[in-house]
């Protein structure tokens, strides 16, 4: 059985602790995302977290079939105590070795368990990147989650279908930090200000 080579928790903490100082005035403020809020973003963060949990479960459904485009995700009342809660549930799931091994499903794609996990380290690092730049906050991620967020990126850079997922790549500097190489392989701006 393989062993989970990563344990997604501490980047969950990390979004966790971002969207915890989320202000109520800050909910309307623009991201890195052109067509999301940040009450979007955070939305978009809920169903991803609870996608990539039951995809490590390989309890699939609705929330693993269904495409991250299907419609603008947004949040409810309940937000606060919902976010956190799944974002731990999904770093439980991955530990389970189960989760690595076989094939499961995320956003519509079939694809084998620790390539799925590398797709759900990504959307945590990127995504945590996008709300840390919305709200002002200092991000400081994963240093083991942004290893395998570069590496998946570097791997799809010339995918012909990379274009329905990501935006075209931003050319950053070869001694640029990580962080800034990993945006910039995921189609976003580094020096991106609201």
């Amino acid at each position: 059985m393989t062993v989970p080579t990563l344990d997604l928790g501490p980047q969950t903490r990390a979004i966790a602790r971002l969207a915890d100082a989320v202000t109520d005035d800050q909910l309307g403020n623009a991201t890195p995302c052109p067509e999301l809020a940040v009450h979007n973003l955070l939305g978009h963060l809920l169903h991803l977290a609870a996608a990539f949990r039951d995809a490590a479960r390989k309890d699939l459904g609705v929330t693993t079939d269904t495409p991250p485009t299907a419609s603008v995700p947004d949040i409810g009342p309940g937000w606060r105590e919902e976010l956190p809660k799944v974002l731990d549930e999904l770093a439980e799931a991955w530990r389970d070795p189960a989760a690595w091994t076989g094939m499961t499903r995320a956003g519509g794609f079939d694809m084998p368990g620790e390539v799925t996990a590398a797709v759900a380290a990504d959307e945590l690092i990127v995504h945590g990147w996008d709300l840390a730049r919305a709200t002002g906050r200092p991000y400081d991620p994963d240093p083991a989650a942004l290893q395998v967020s570069h590496d998946f990126l570097q791997a799809c850079v010339d995918d012909p279908g990379r274009g329905a997922i990501f935006g075209p790549v931003v050319p950053v500097p070869a001694d640029a930090p990580l962080l800034d190489r990993t945006l910039g392989l995921s189609g976003r701006n580094p020096r991106w200000t609201p």
